[in-house]
């Protein structure tokens, strides 16, 4: 007994068409989708690290050079040290001594301006006491001397060397123009007749210190001397009269 083949209607297949199967359509499908993938895929890059293991980084490397930095500045100040102990050791440095031995007041005249025309003439003592440094006295000095706040005169400390142990005496002339009011002239004419007068005498000296052949870098030497003077013998006149010192003190400061 046959069988009978039933056909769609309306197919456009011939009668004796065969029927693809199943499992040939779908490699076709397949081999479709393998020719359109790519032939080649191109590496993905791998994402930025985040903002936080950046700053991460940037502390780090800013601490190692702080670390850096202050590591060679101890060095730095470890080695100074030992320099200085070592010259030290060998060269017993001593602070000189200075003394204001007179002051002659070769001019102190005022006009009807009260300005004051004054001229002194100091006589300092520099004693040098170290057995192994000389000082070098340089340019670029002042000397002043004032009475209360007002200077009154100013000049300069000669340029000379002071060898070992040595002791100078120095003469130094002030002289100056201040602008006086009132009550300081009053002040000072009261002074005169009660015979003593306050000056102060200030030094800014420029000097080099020689430890053996080596000289060191300039520094300045601040001189600071607090004089009362005597003026029994004066009355009321200063001109051309040499003050005896009822008291003198000096101090000495090196300002690198």
């Amino acid at each position: 007994m046959d069988h009978q083949r039933v056909y769609p209607v309306g197919s456009d297949l011939p009668a004796s068409a065969p029927v693809a199967p199943d499992n040939l359509s779908s490699s076709s499908k397949k081999d479709s989708q393998i020719d359109q993938l790519p032939l080649f895929t191109a590496p993905t890059s791998s994402p930025p690290p985040p903002a936080h293991v950046n700053t991460k980084r940037k502390r780090s490397r800013l601490c190692k050079c702080l670390c850096w930095t202050l590591l060679a500045i101890i060095i730095l100040i470890v080695v100074l040290a030992a320099i200085v102990g070592i010259l030290y050791l060998i060269f017993r440095p001593k602070i000189p001594h200075y003394s204001v031995d007179y002051l002659t007041v070769n001019n102190f005249s005022m006009d009807n301006n009260l300005t004051v025309t004054a001229s002194f003439d100091i006589t300092v003592t520099s004693r040098n006491p170290n057995k192994k440094i000389g000082i070098y006295y340089l340019e670029g000095s002042k000397i002043t001397a004032w009475y209360n706040t007002t200077e009154l005169c100013n000049g300069t400390f000669p340029v000379f060397y002071q060898g070992h142990m040595n002791t100078t005496v120095v003469h130094l002339l002030l002289s100056g123009k201040p602008q006086l009011t009132n009550d300081l002239i009053s002040g000072i004419q009261s002074q005169l007749q009660s015979g003593s007068i306050p000056i102060t005498v200030k030094g800014n000296v420029p000097v080099k210190i020689k430890f053996g052949a080596l000289k060191i870098f300039k520094i300045t030497g601040k001189v600071k001397c607090r004089l009362l003077l005597d003026s029994s013998s004066s009355g009321s006149s200063t001109a051309d009269t040499q003050f005896k010192f009822r008291s003198s003190s000096c101090s000495f400061k090196v300002k690198l």
